[in-house]
């Protein structure tokens, strides 16, 4: 996102910002696998730079894509989902998404995602970005989405390891919550914050 009055320069900065990048990639020289999983692949890398000096080892954990979605209701309300967080030993209060199938396009995981966790259907998507959690050690990216006019047609369809309670808010009391930093998922804070741009 460019901010007002670097619209101009947008090009021309992020010309600079490709042509410096390239010079900094590094080469892999060579790669073990360490562990394979679905859910969790890691790998050990070796890595030469630009200046011939040699990273070894760097481990990269392979992840799926993902997507999220900040869902609205037709009647305005955001559906929003808690569940436990085993990592962080916590239950927290999230958005709905997951992790999108091989050969499947982002879209068309929200809506899946969204149907399975909360049950509802939705009119629109709108596509708010996509983004990395933690490109120091996670290779994948997280697609972003603002859903609206939701309507519930069916109940939750769940994994059997997911116990997912449905939480609907007012869109208000959802922002409020953000500027109180009230939410722990960081890929969820920053759709929040894309969609309320988009909302305004």
């Amino acid at each position: 996102m460019v901010a007002k009055g670097l619209t101009g320069n947008a090009s021309a900065l992020q010309r600079l910002f490709s042509k410096h990048i390239i010079f900094m990639n590094w080469i892999i020289r060579n790669s073990e696998y360490i562990n394979r999983h679905p859910y969790f692949t890691a790998r050990r890398d070796r890595c030469e730079r630009p200046d011939g000096s040699i990273i070894d080892p760097y481990f990269v954990v392979e992840l799926p894509t993902s997507v999220c979605a900040v869902a609205l209701t037709a009647a305005g309300e955001v559906v929003m989902v808690r569940q436990y967080r085993h990592p962080v030993a916590a239950t927290l209060l999230e958005l709905p998404g997951g992790f999108v199938d091989k050969e499947e396009e982002p879209e068309t995981a929200i809506a899946r995602e969204l149907l399975e966790e909360t049950g509802y259907q939705f009119q629109a998507y709108t596509y708010l970005g996509k983004i990395a959690a933690n490109p120091g050690v996670l290779d994948n990216y997280t697609h972003l989405f603002l859903a609206t006019g939701g309507i519930k047609v069916a109940g939750q369809q769940l994994d059997a390891n997911e116990e997912i309670d449905i939480v609907l808010l007012p869109l208000n009391e959802v922002k409020q919550m953000l500027y109180n930093n009230a939410f722990d998922q960081a890929l969820h804070t920053t759709c929040l914050f894309y969609a309320m741009e988009q909302l305004k």
